[in-house]
């Protein structure tokens, strides 16, 4: 089986249309937004963060968006909606959670995350029922299986379960912590259907809670939780809650594939809108060790900043070749979306420990639109759905396939097309339905080995491009390893609380994100000549290898500084520190820095 058969092909359709819609929306919601430093803006981060210190939602600006259609961003195109692809969805919602990533739960992306299995397997009664409630701004929550813990008493059990009566399912059971139940209009539900335990235990229920008997369905008290102080969370029981046989998502016991396929979407998603976050943070690091001086930043500032924004680039990297893949090859995405899952939630919160040091005491001004974002943010990590249960799923989906693709895949797999990494190319709609678990090759370390061949033959032209030879060929030194000690895993699959393993999944994730950097690195058509300039992938790659304890060599003299000045060019402008910098909400500051230009030719 060969990638170039599993690559969906671009509709007829107007992609350019898609894609140029999609940035107008985005510049639409920032201008909307507006200055997220104007503390008389009533939807600035001042306003924000006080409604998280009063644990209330931010109603104007969640009125706001809503009557902008941000319901209509999470429906797709073919039933009245304006979801085309993944990475344009983020690109969308990014000014959203630039400023607050709890207003964007607020705002309704958990309604994306719950309506995925309808998108993937619903009846075409249940698409377009769905669709018009999210069209017409209501919302939707998913209560997902979470077993209890171990010592928790019958009171406490979090399992649902739905059991096959005449005309459809009996629910019964409790889940404790929902986000945004008490404003739900429909709750897509994965309730336990088979007593055994097995891939055919859970189905998919769709809910409607002014449907149901209020004896049968019962709203737990609000739980207070440490981040999203603004978001409601609730708890639900049902009790013998009749559901008839229509609210059936797919088939019995589809459930877990289902939610299989609908996790790679949503938690590619949430590391593509957490990454903005974070540019928020560095803006303030920024500011903290510029403002009030006339003079140089102090070096003892210069590498951590450096450091942390090539680490966005390359979470940004990541994450938007992730959402990409989705589109273009759904049948071998999942082990791209798992490794970016398992890699960029960790990341990040290294990068806000970093930033927490620059910051200093200016780190403890929560209230402060400036600087309040870095200890929000951290709490707000907390409950985003990037904790350790989506790690364990990681592993989970990572561990079984190592040995086969050791075995199989690694060194032997054709690269993927260069659209995967090309902003600017052309991709098909997502379709949630072609999404697969398992198979489908590894095309992410054949584009490594394929990116390492081509800057071997320009190690002849010096400077930074022979350096990030030598980098590219340690990670795929790396992968030769990887190689060789996956082929003596179990071919029934490698045990999850067997320490080796979890060591061999996080390199193998880092070896992955690394290949991302590459691909984005190599596609750059000079437009943008900071990322067509190799210093941030450079960095970024030495910053990563670093993690995996290579031999990392040292850095040219002026790779940092080249990162550095761009970093400091994109705070003067207002602009953020990812891949894509929109124009500018607010008032710039004066100054500017210089940027780097690329020297040779790269690519296929």
């Amino acid at each position: 089986m060969t990638i170039s058969a599993e690559t969906v092909q671009s509709p007829a359709a107007a992609h350019g249309r898609a894609e140029a819609d999609a940035s107008a929306r985005a510049a639409r919601f920032e201008a909307l937004l507006g200055d997220p430093y104007d503390l008389g803006n009533p939807h600035g981060l001042h306003a924000l963060f006080a409604a998280d210190a009063r644990r209330t939602p931010p109603a104007g600006t969640e009125a706001l968006l809503a009557r902008e259609g941000l319901g209509a961003e999470f429906v797709p195109a073919a039933y009245g909606g304006r979801l085309t692809r993944a990475d344009l969805l983020v690109r969308v919602l990014r000014p959203v959670f630039r400023r607050d990533i709890a207003l964007g739960f607020g705002s309704g992306v958990t309604s994306l995350f719950a309506a995925g299995a309808v998108w993937a397997a619903g009846s075409g009664r249940q698409r377009r029922d769905t669709a018009d409630l999210l069209l017409g701004g209501g919302r939707a929550t998913a209560l997902h299986h979470a077993p209890a813990p171990a010592d928790a008493s019958p009171h406490q059990d979090r399992t649902v379960t739905a059991h096959a009566k005449a005309g459809g399912y009996r629910v019964d059971g409790r889940r404790d912590m929902v986000v945004d139940a008490e404003r739900a209009d429909l709750q897509v539900v994965y309730a336990r259907t088979a007593a055994a335990p097995g891939a055919r235990s859970h189905s998919v229920l769709l809910l409607d809670p002014a449907g149901r008997h209020p004896g049968h369905l019962r709203h737990l008290p609000r739980v207070e939780t440490l981040g999203m102080r603004g978001v409601p969370f609730s708890g639900l029981e049902f009790t013998d809650c009749a559901v008839p046989a229509d609210a059936l998502v797919g088939g019995a016991g589809d459930g877990t594939e289902l939610a299989l396929r609908v996790f790679q979407v949503n938690g590619s998603v949430l590391c593509g809108l957490v990454t903005p976050a974070v540019d928020t943070v560095l803006h303030s690091a920024v500011r903290a060790v510029t403002a009030g001086r006339g003079g140089p930043v102090a070096k003892r500032w210069r590498k951590p900043l450096a450091g942390v924004f090539a680490d966005l680039l390359a979470c940004d990297a990541m994450a938007t070749v992730a959402l990409r893949a989705l589109s273009l090859l759904p049948a071998g995405a999942h082990l791209l979306a798992a490794a970016v899952m398992y890699v960029v939630p960790g990341q990040l919160r290294e990068d806000l420990e970093e930033l927490a040091t620059v910051l200093g005491s200016h780190g403890y001004e929560h209230a402060s639109a400036e600087y309040g974002a870095l200890g929000k943010l951290m709490r707000d990590l907390t409950v985003a759905g990037l904790g350790p249960t989506g790690t364990v799923l990681c592993r989970s989906l990572l561990a079984p396939q190592l040995g086969g693709l050791a075995r199989g895949s690694w060194f032997a797999e054709p690269e993927p097309p260069p659209e995967l990494f090309h902003s600017a190319a052309e991709l098909p709609f997502l379709d949630y339905g072609l999404i697969a678990v398992a198979g489908g090759g590894d095309f992410m370390c054949a584009a490594l080995v394929g990116s390492a061949a081509r800057l071997a033959a320009l190690r002849g032209a010096g400077g930074h491009i022979a350096e990030l030879a030598v980098l590219a060929e340690r990670f795929v030194g790396e992968l030769r390893a990887l190689r060789e000690e996956c082929r003596r895993l179990p071919t029934s699959g490698a045990a999850l609380t067997d320490p080796a393993v979890i060591v061999l999944i996080d390199r193998y994730s880092r070896v992955v994100g690394a290949a991302a950097v590459l691909g984005v690195w190599e596609s750059q058509d000079g437009s943008d000549p900071f990322l067509a300039d190799p210093a941030w992938a450079l960095l970024a790659l030495s910053r990563i290898g670093g993690n995996l304890a290579l031999p990392v060599p040292d850095l040219p003299h002026d790779c940092q500084d080249r990162v550095f000045g761009e970093l400091v060019r994109r705070y003067r402008e207002g602009r953020g520190f990812g891949l894509d910098t929109p124009a500018p909400a607010r008032a710039a500051p004066t100054g500017r820095a210089r940027t780097a230009t690329a020297q040779v030719r790269k690519g296929p």
